[in-house]
């Protein structure tokens, strides 16, 4: 059963990428902040936290990918979210080479 409150990108959970609300134009604003927040905490966090974050976020990314009768979803929303987890990803192992 898929987790709605699950958390999946900074505080913005699974119901609010697949589900009607918010809108669109919300959801972008959110990711938009979420990514900014999420990028100045990588400044100061230890390699075995950035570890643990990098397999969070990859369960995360699956989590929202593999839905039952995702097809029938908001796939504006999930390529977003995508999008902004790709980005973050690409920043946490951008992070691991200056360790």
């Amino acid at each position: 059963m898929l987790e709605l409150t699950k958390k999946v990108f900074g505080n913005i959970m699974t119901q609010e990428i697949i589900g009607s609300e918010p809108s669109i134009s919300e959801i972008k604003i959110r990711f938009e902040k979420e990514f900014q927040a999420l990028i100045k905490n990588l400044e100061s966090i230890s390699k075995q936290n950035l570890e643990n974050i990098l397999e969070q976020q990859k369960i995360s990314q699956k989590h929202v990918n593999t839905r039952p009768g995702a097809m029938a979803l908001n796939q504006s929303k999930i390529e977003m979210f995508n999008d902004y987890n790709n980005k973050y990803l690409k920043k946490i192992n951008e992070k691991f080479t200056t360790f």
